[in-house]
C-alpha cells in the first residue's frame, strides 16, 4: 500500500511541476511587479485539482490525504514561487479546514466546492495592528443585536487580503472575560456592507502575494455566519494550529532545498582561480552542511506528516517543526546567496528572491519566540 501511495504522490508531483512550468514560471516575474497573482490562476489550479486536494469528494475535493496538499505547497516553494505557496497554504490548508472541521453542513456545501475550484479564495483574519502573536490583545468585536451580530474592528497583514472573497474573522463576542474565553469566528463575504479592504501592503519579500489591511464597520452578520460555537473560537484556533505550523515547516524545507539546488548549479558553473567554485574545499564543506540540514529536517517533516494524519501530532511538536525548519530555511538560503557573491544581491538572480521571501517565515504563524514558549510549556511530555 505504501509503495502505491508513493507512486501516486510521485505522479502527482510530476503533474504539479508541469503545471508550474507552463502556467506559473513564464508569468511570475510580472506578478511580482504587479504585487498580486491573478484570480484566473486560482481557477486554473482548481481545474487541475491542485487546490484543497484533501477535501472530501462530497464537497468537491479529491479526498486524498494531507501529503498531496503538501506536494503543491512544497513544489511552489522549491521552485521559488514562495508568495504563491503561502497564499495557497492559507487558502487550502487553513481556511478550507476551518470550514470542514467547524462549519455547519450548510456552510460546507456553500463554500467548500467553490474553494476547491478556485472560484472562492479564502483568508484567515486574526492579526491586528496592536495584537500579533498574542491574541489576548484582540480588539475586534462582534456585538449581538437581536438575532444578528454587528462586527467592528480592523485586521492587518492578512494573506489573500485583496483577492479573497471569503474571510474567516476572529472577533471578541464577550468583552467581560479574557479573550481566550470570549473569541468567536465569523464567515464574512467580500461584498458584505461595511467591510472594506485597505491597501495592498508593500512588503520586503513575497511581493506577488497580496497582503492587506481590512476594516469592519458595523458589518451585520446573521447567526449563520458564526463558524463553530460562540465564544469557542480560541479553542478552534488552537485545534487547527498544528496543521498550519506543519504546513509552514514543510514549505520551509522545500524552500531551502530549492535554494540549495540553485547554489549547487551555480558553483559548478562559476569559476574562480581557474577552477569551478565547487572545487574549493570551503564551498564543498558548506554544501555538505547545507545538504545535511535540509535532509535531516526533511526526515522530521515527513515523520510529522504521518503523525498529523494519524491525529497524533501535538501543538508542541508542530511548534518545534515550525521553529527549527524556518530557522534552517533562513540559514541555508543565506549560505546559498553567499555563494553567488555579488550576483546573489541582484534581483535578476532568483536566489535573491528566495532570501527576501524566507525571512517572514520566522514571524507569521506565530513568531519563533512564541514557538519556543509553546515548546517549553510542554517539554516534560516531549522528553518523557
Amino acid at each position: 500500500m505504501q509503495s502505491t501511495d508513493n507512486q501516486e504522490l510521485s505522479l502527482f508531483r510530476d503533474m504539479v511541476r508541469d503545471f508550474l512550468a507552463y502556467e506559473v514560471a513564464p508569468h511570475y516575474e510580472q506578478w511580482e511587479k504587479d504585487k498580486i497573482i491573478p484570480t484566473s490562476l486560482w481557477r486554473k489550479m482548481g481545474e487541475q485539482g491542485l487546490l484543497c486536494c484533501d477535501i472530501p469528494e462530497q464537497y468537491g475535493g479529491v479526498g486524498v490525504d494531507f501529503r498531496f496538499n503538501m506536494v503543491v505547497g512544497e513544489e511552489l516553494a522549491r521552485a521559488g514561487f514562495f508568495a504563491l505557496s503561502t497564499n495557497v497554504t492559507v487558502h487550502a490548508d487553513i481556511c478550507a479546514h476551518y470550514i470542514l472541521n467547524m462549519g455547519s453542513e450548510a456552510q460546507k456545501q456553500q463554500y467548500l466546492p467553490a474553494m476547491v475550484s478556485g472560484e472562492c479564495i479564502g483568508a484567515i483574519c486574526m492579526t491586528e495592528p496592536a495584537a500579533g502573536s498574542d491574541l489576548q490583545g484582540m480588539k475586534s468585536n462582534a456585538r449581538q443585536v437581536g438575532d444578528n451580530y454587528l462586527l467592528n474592528g480592523s485586521k492587518t497583514f492578512i494573506t489573500n487580503g485583496q483577492n479573497a472573497s471569503l474571510y474567516i474573522v476572529a472577533a471578541r463576542t464577550d468583552m467581560n472575560v479574557k479573550a481566550a474565553k470570549g473569541i468567536s469566528l465569523f464567515l464574512v463575504e467580500g461584498d458584505a456592507k461595511g467591510f472594506s479592504r485597505g491597501q495592498n501592503l508593500d512588503k520586503m519579500g513575497q511581493h506577488a502575494g497580496d497582503t492587506s489591511e481590512l476594516f469592519f464597520e458595523d458589518v451585520e452578520l446573521n447567526k449563520d455566519a458564526l463558524l463553530g460555537k460562540e465564544n469557542q473560537g480560541f479553542i478552534a484556533l488552537m485545534t487547527e494550529l498544528p496543521r498550519e505550523r506543519l504546513a509552514l515547516a514543510c514549505g520551509a524545507v522545500a524552500h531551502a532545498e530549492g535554494a540549495l539546488k540553485l547554489a549547487v548549479e551555480y558553483v559548478n558553473e562559476r569559476k574562480a582561480f581557474g577552477q569551478p567554485l565547487a572545487a574549493l574545499q570551503d564551498i564543498r564543506f558548506k554544501l555538505a552542511e547545507m545538504y545535511s540540514k535540509t535532509e535531516t529536517h526533511r526526515v522530521l517533516v515527513e515523520r510529522y506528516k504521518e503523525k498529523l494524519m494519524a491525529r497524533e501530532l501535538s501543538a508542541a511538536e508542530a511548534s518545534m517543526a515550525k521553529y527549527v525548519c524556518t530557522e534552517m530555511e533562513c540559514d541555508v538560503i543565506d549560505e546559498a546567496l553567499q555563494m553567488f557573491g555579488g550576483y546573489g544581491y541582484m534581483r535578476e538572480y532568483p536566489i535573491s528572491r528566495f532570501y527576501v521571501d524566507a525571512r517572514v517565515q520566522k514571524i507569521y504563524g506565530g513568531t519563533n519566540e512564541i514557538m519556543k514558549e509553546v515548546i517549553s510549556r510542554d517539554i516534560a511530555s516531549l522528553i518523557s
